[in-house]
C-alpha cells in the first residue's frame, strides 16, 4: 500500500508539473509587466565580402539569390532570382534584361517538372550625382509567378533560361500554404526584423531554420547596405561617422547581393514575405528611394489590389495577413489607407478567423530608441485596425524584443491587438537597452528622429501612471514583457481561437524559449466590423 501511495503521489506531482509548465494565456487578462535585465549579447560584426557564403559561386547566366514568396492566395507563388553580376564604378552600363529568359519548370516530383511558367526581368541602378561616389547597377533580376498550384503541397522547381547551356538552377522545393479555411494553418511562422548580415545574423538564421518554419515574415531592415559608403567603408552608425562628410546618404549596394546569396539556402525553400524598413530608403539621383527593395523582392501587390510594393495582403490558411508601410503616406486621405479600408472590408472571418498585421516601426514600444517615432501612423490607422479586431501586430526597428498586453490608444483593452516587436535579428547597429521610463531617458516629445515618418502626432496621456505627461516613470501596464536580445519568434496557430507565440533568443539553447504565451481570440466579444461574422 505504501508503494501504491507513493506512485499516486508521484503521478499527481507529474500532473501538477505538467499544468505548471503550460504557457500563460491572454484569456487570464493583462499580465504584470516584466523586464529582463540586459545580458551579454555579443558584438554584431558584419560578414566580410570574402566570406564564402556571400561570394558569387556561379558563372555565366546561372541563377543565384533564389527566393520564393507567396501570392495573395495559396494557389499561387512567386519565384525570384538573379543572373549575371553587378557593376560598380563611375560609369556603369546596365545589362539588358532581354539577354536571358525568365522561366520556372516545376512539378510534384524532382524528376517530373512537367509545368513551366514565364515572367519578367529588370535591372536597377543606384546612381549618385556627385563626383567620387561609385555608382551601381544590378544583375538581371527575375520574377515569375506560378499559378494553379494545390494548397499545402510540396513543389519541386528549377529556374533560369532553358535555351542557354548551364543557365538553369539546381532543383529546389517549397511547400504552398494550406487552403484558406478556419481549420487550416501553417505549422510554424517565423517572424524576424532588422536582420542584417553579421555574425549574429548567422546565429539567428541557423536558429530559425532549426525550428523548421513554413513561412517567414521579415518586418523591415534587410541588408543594412546603407551603413556603408560606396567605396565599401562601413560603420555601426552612419550619422555618427559620415553624416557631415558626405553630400548624400550613400549605400554600398553589393551588400544586397551578399545578403541574397547568404540567404538562398533558406529563401529558396521557405516562402519569405518582406516589408520595407528605414534602412531600405536608400536615396539616390532624382530623389528616388527604395529602388533596391522594390526591385529585388516579389510582392502580391497586384493580386491584393494595392499595386504597391510597400503594402499588400495575403492569405495563409485561416490567417489574413496585412503588411503595411511606415515610410510612405499612411494618412486617411492617402492611397494606403483607402486600400486598407477596402482590404479589411473584404476579410471573411468565417474563412480567415485570424487577422495579423505587420510593419516596421512599432506603435507600442517603451525603449528610449525610436520612442513613439511612429505616432503619426498610429493616430491615423489604429482605430481602423481596432474596428476590424486585428489580433496581432508584428514590428521591428527598436533592436530589442517587447510584447504588449492587448492595447488600444495606450490603454489596456481586451479587444486591442497584441503588439510584438521582434527587435533584433542580428543587425550591426547598437541594440536598444535604455527605457523611456528610466530617470533621464525620456526622449524629447517635440522631435521626430526620422523625417520619413512624417511629423509628430503625440497627445498627452490622460490616464494611468503618466497622466498629463509624455513618458511613464515605470514600465507601463500595456508592456507585458521586454528584453534586449538577438533572436526570432515562432507563431503556431493551433485553431480558430488559440495561437502559441514563442521568442527564441540566440544565446539560449535551440530547444529553449525566452518568452511564450497563448494569444487567444474572443470573436464574440470583439468583432465589430467584418464582411461576415466569426466562424462560430
Amino acid at each position: 500500500m505504501r508503494r501504491r501511495g507513493s506512485l499516486l503521489l508521484l503521478a499527481a506531482a507529474a500532473v501538477v508539473a505538467a499544468v505548471a509548465a503550460e504557457p500563460a494565456s491572454t484569456l487570464a487578462g493583462p499580465s504584470r509587466p516584466v523586464t529582463v535585465p540586459p545580458r551579454d549579447r555579443g558584438h554584431a560584426v558584419d560578414l566580410p565580402d570574402t566570406n564564402p557564403r556571400v561570394q558569387r559561386r556561379h558563372t555565366g547566366w546561372a541563377p543565384e539569390q533564389i527566393a520564393v514568396a507567396l501570392s495573395a492566395a495559396p494557389s499561387s507563388a512567386w519565384v525570384s532570382w538573379v543572373t549575371g553580376d553587378f557593376q560598380m564604378g563611375a560609369d556603369v552600363k546596365p545589362l539588358d534584361p532581354k539577354t536571358v529568359a525568365s522561366a520556372v519548370r516545376y512539378g510534384l516530383a524532382a524528376d517530373s517538372l512537367v509545368h513551366q511558367a514565364t515572367g519578367g526581368a529588370l535591372v536597377y541602378s543606384q546612381l549618385y550625382p556627385f563626383e567620387g561616389l561609385q555608382n551601381y547597377t544590378s544583375g538581371i533580376i527575375h520574377h515569375v509567378r506560378l499559378q494553379g498550384l494545390q494548397p499545402g503541397t510540396e513543389y519541386f522547381y528549377q529556374c533560369g533560361d532553358p535555351a542557354i547551356p548551364a543557365a538553369m538552377s539546381d532543383i529546389h522545393a517549397f511547400r504552398t500554404m494550406p487552403a484558406v479555411g478556419p481549420r487550416s494553418y501553417p505549422g510554424r511562422i517565423a517572424v524576424v526584423g532588422d536582420l542584417g548580415l553579421t555574425c549574429n545574423t548567422t546565429s539567428t538564421v541557423d536558429h530559425m531554420a532549426s525550428n523548421r518554419p513554413d513561412l517567414i515574415l521579415l518586418v523591415g531592415d534587410v541588408s543594412y547596405a546603407n551603413l556603408y559608403l560606396t567605396n565599401g567603408t562601413g560603420t555601426d552608425c552612419y550619422s555618427c561617422s559620415f553624416a557631415n562628410s558626405t553630400p548624400i546618404h550613400e549605400t554600398y549596394q553589393p551588400r544586397w547581393d551578399y545578403w541574397g546569396r547568404y540567404m538562398e539556402p533558406v529563401t529558396s525553400t521557405i516562402p519569405m514575405m518582406v516589408v520595407e524598413g528605414n534602412h531600405e530608403i536608400e536615396e539616390q539621383i532624382d530623389n528616388k528611394t527604395f529602388v533596391s527593395y522594390s526591385s529585388r523582392f516579389a510582392f502580391p501587390s497586384t493580386e491584393s489590389g494595392s499595386f504597391s510594393p510597400f503594402y499588400y495582403s495575403f492569405d495563409a490558411g485561416g490567417i489574413h495577413f496585412v503588411m503595411l508601410a511606415a515610410y510612405v503616406d499612411y494618412n486617411k486621405s492617402g492611397e494606403q489607407y483607402k486600400w486598407l479600408e477596402k482590404d479589411l472590408a473584404k476579410v471573411d472571418r468565417s474563412l480567415t478567423p485570424w487577422l495579423i498585421a505587420g510593419w516596421h516601426a512599432p506603435w507600442y514600444s517603451t525603449y528610449k530608441a525610436h520612442y513613439r517615432e511612429a505616432e503619426c501612423m498610429r493616430v491615423a490607422m489604429e482605430e481602423l485596425l481596432y474596428s476590424y479586431a486585428v489580433d496581432i501586430v508584428f514590428t521591428g526597428h527598436v533592436h530589442a524584443y517587447e510584447r504588449s498586453n492587448r492595447v488600444f490608444k495606450y490603454s489596456l483593452d481586451p479587444c486591442g491587438a497584441v503588439h510584438i516587436s521582434v527587435g533584433d535579428g542580428g543587425n550591426r547597429e547598437k541594440m536598444a537597452t535604455n527605457y523611456a521610463d528610466e530617470p533621464g531617458h525620456c526622449p524629447d516629445p517635440l522631435s521626430t528622429p526620422d523625417p520619413f515618418m512624417g511629423g509628430f502626432c503625440a497627445l498627452n496621456f490622460t490616464s494611468g501612471p503618466a497622466a498629463g505627461r509624455f513618458c511613464w516613470d515605470r514600465q507601463p501596464d500595456y508592456s507585458a514583457y521586454r528584453e534586449s536580445s538577438f533572436g526570432h519568434g515562432i507563431l503556431e496557430v493551433k485553431n480558430e481561437t488559440h495561437a502559441l507565440w514563442r521568442w527564441h533568443r540566440n544565446q539560449d539553447l535551440y530547444g529553449s524559449v525566452g518568452d511564450e504565451i497563448y494569444i487567444v481570440r474572443e470573436p464574440d466579444k470583439c468583432l465589430q466590423n467584418s464582411s461576415r461574422s466569426a466562424y462560430y
